[in-house]
């Protein structure tokens, strides 16, 4: 063991060197790919950019986006809570194979996801004759939107929350039922209050992805211009039209949003980070 150092014993060319690489890289990678976004957006001036914004189908898209989101955050909130919950907290047969669940979507390909729901609900699919005998349209429309994006979005409330109640252990929760609450009153007034700002980290995280996922919603959409096409696809629609203004309009919308929940993420990891009795 004597023969490893921390890395802040390095001689100081060598800690300079590594940092100016890592921030060249990123900047190159995704600094100057999110700057040349603006850059086409307001190429013409911000009057062009904010006129392309109000277009009819650009609004379908922003409400449909928001919608979206909408339902599937708070569902995969729920579910990301519950399963955390009990992979942290609960010992149990199968238990693996809940953590390995949770994980698929980040191992499977978004456009995979999107076929396994046109297999069951489609038309032609396992589902697809009893729905539309009772004139139940998944495929094609917000119900399958929304399936879409939970899918994909499941494991990063689950996945925010499990590291940190793992670390919490269970003392706490024990200690509270064994002083008489219920399981309802322990995760209410002990387990929630000591993962608040993880969880709203992980909820972050779930929105910035479900408005910006393409893969699984692409192929469930149908892409019906006004009705079915989130703003991803709809950046998709307009670059292929060479309508390059509105395209880089939308997606400067799409990156302010994603900067917004990396901002609002800092925060919540300086206040996690926070000694206990700092001044705000």
């Amino acid at each position: 063991m004597s023969r490893f150092r921390p890395a802040a014993h390095d001689p100081a060319w060598a800690r300079w060197l590594i940092a100016t690489l890592a921030l060249l890289i990123g900047l190159v990678v995704l600094g100057l790919p999110l700057a040349a976004v603006f850059a086409e957006a307001l190429r013409r001036g911000a009057g062009p950019a904010l006129n392309a914004l109000q277009d009819e189908d650009t609004l379908a898209a922003i409400r449909l986006t928001l919608l979206v989101a909408a339902i599937s955050v708070p569902v995969n909130t729920v579910g990301g809570i519950a399963a955390a919950w009990c992979v942290a907290k609960h010992d149990f047969p199968g238990k693996r194979l809940l953590v390995t669940l949770i994980e698929l979507p980040f191992s499977v390909s978004p456009v995979i996801s999107g076929l396994v729901f046109v297999l069951i609900f489609g038309l032609q699919g396992w589902l697809g004759a009893w729905l539309q005998a009772r004139e139940i349209q998944i495929i094609f429309a917000l119900p399958g939107l929304v399936l879409a994006t939970v899918f994909v979005t499941f494991p990063f409330v689950a996945r925010t929350l499990i590291p940190l109640m793992q670390e919490q252990g269970r003392e706490e929760e024990e200690a509270a039922v064994t002083l008489g609450a219920s399981g309802l009153q322990t995760f209410l007034h002990v387990t929630l209050p000591n993962v608040k700002w993880a969880l709203l980290a992980g909820v972050l995280l779930c929105n910035a992805r479900a408005m910006g996922e393409f893969g699984a919603v692409s192929v469930v959409s149908g892409h019906v211009r006004g009705e079915t096409n989130t703003m991803p696809l709809h950046v998709e629609i307009l670059y292929n039209e060479y309508q390059f203004a509105g395209a880089f309009a939308v997606a400067a919308l799409l990156a302010v949003l994603g900067l917004v929940t990396l901002a609002a993420k800092a925060m919540l990891e300086r206040l996690t980070s926070r000694p206990a009795g700092t001044a705000a």
